[in-house]
């Protein structure tokens, strides 16, 4: 029997896992938190630091792991970079082209070396003419570290450039431009280094100006500003050699113009797949799975549904001890993923979070309503 591992013990892998165990492999799910759901709930939890890329490359060997997946972090897909330099795993790209996208500092200096449309990263000479700017560190996740200096507010820079470097793993940050406009995602499954299934999905930061909580898919995007995503997708891929799979994106559009902010090939998390799926029929969290394990992503998917379904990240913005929802008005819930319990000390966002939130709108125009009583924090209150 093959053996696979998974890279990742969050419940947001476990869509992942529930296809690789579908594939009749004896799959095992590595990661160092005990309490995460996969560590809890699969048979072939191994409790260690996969970071440690030794330690996973020793594992790898003495179990005779013939497929690696990456889960749905970032740390995950750089470990699985590391561990596959010789080329030995299907489907995950080398350090070279991993740091490329990750690494912010790096990717806008790409991005404009072909022709990608990205914010301008500002030099030293030229930041007392740039306002506002947006600070950022080249290398953290979950918008750690970020803040956005205004004119008036100038002489909070240094400080700002200070903090986001604490964020960063390499200890450096990037000042760039801050664009305004509404923040997208571009989902896209590419063969032979083209778009071939892909989705937009809207997203919204309401409690934590930096960390996405709100999201719904969008059937209507202007087919214009899909174009030039697709062509993005395709420069970027053809220029780092990006094998079959996914390429997650995050962009801001205003107008006629797109800027592309964050790439990756990773799978994103708090259960992105689930919206897709949810919203679609498309079976994302198998697709993205498959190039790792050498399957086809190719398939009929003439069967796709269309339903208008919010996924909502629950956050605080104050710590605060948890208690219990309690809704504002009726609402489908097409799932709920507790990430809480009660009597839980929750932390702000995004150092914390009371659940995962699916709810089932019967039209567009109900669902435009349920996003929009969320982001004015009337849907539901937490005690």
């Amino acid at each position: 029997m093959e053996k696979i591992l998974l890279v990742d013990a969050n419940f947001s892998s476990a869509p992942i896992y529930d296809y690789l165990l579908s594939t009749g492999a004896e799959v095992y799910v590595c990661g160092a938190n005990p309490a995460d759901y996969l560590a809890k709930a699969v048979p072939n939890y191994i409790n260690f630091d996969y970071s440690d890329v030794g330690k996973l490359r020793s594992f790898v060997k003495s179990l005779g792991i013939k497929y690696v997946v990456p889960g749905c972090n970032d740390r995950s897909y750089h470990a699985c970079a590391e561990l596959n330099k010789d080329g030995e795993f299907l489907g995950i790209d080398d350090c070279n082209s991993t740091e490329a996208i990750n690494n912010k500092e790096k990717f806008r200096r790409l991005a404009q070396e072909i022709g990608i449309p990205v914010p301008r990263v500002i030099g030293v000479e030229s930041m007392e003419h740039e306002w506002p700017v947006i600070v950022k560190p080249t290398d953290a996740y979950s918008g750690l570290g970020i803040a956005v200096i205004s004119r008036s507010d100038a002489k909070l820079l240094p400080q700002a450039i200070e903090n986001a470097k604490l964020f960063s793993r390499s200890k450096t940050c990037i000042v760039e431009e801050y664009v305004e406009g509404q923040l997208f995602s571009h989902s896209a499954f590419i063969r032979d280094g083209e778009v071939f299934r892909d989705f937009i999905v809207e997203e919204f930061c309401n409690v934590n100006p930096f960390v996405v909580d709100t999201s719904r898919v969008v059937t209507d995007f202007s087919e214009k500003l899909l174009s030039v995503l697709r062509e993005a997708i395709a420069k970027l891929s053809k220029k780092l050699n990006f094998g079959d799979g996914l390429v997650h994106t995050q962009f801001i559009s205003r107008g006629s113009s797109v800027w592309l902010i964050e790439l990756t090939r990773r799978c994103p998390g708090d259960l992105y797949s689930k919206l897709i799926e949810d919203s679609t029929g498309f079976p994302y969290a198998a697709t993205y799975a498959k190039p790792f394990v050498g399957a086809s992503m190719f398939e009929d998917f003439s069967l796709m549904t269309s339903k208008h379904v919010m996924r909502h990240t629950i956050t605080l913005p104050v710590e605060k001890i948890y208690g219990q929802l309690e809704f504002s008005r009726a609402v489908e819930i097409r799932r709920f993923v507790p990430l809480s319990v009660v009597g839980d000390l929750v932390k702000k966002s995004p150092s914390g979070r009371i659940g995962v939130l699916f709810v089932l709108a019967e039209s567009e125009a109900h669902l435009a309503d349920l996003m929009q009583a969320t982001s004015r924090r009337e849907l539901y209150k937490v005690h």
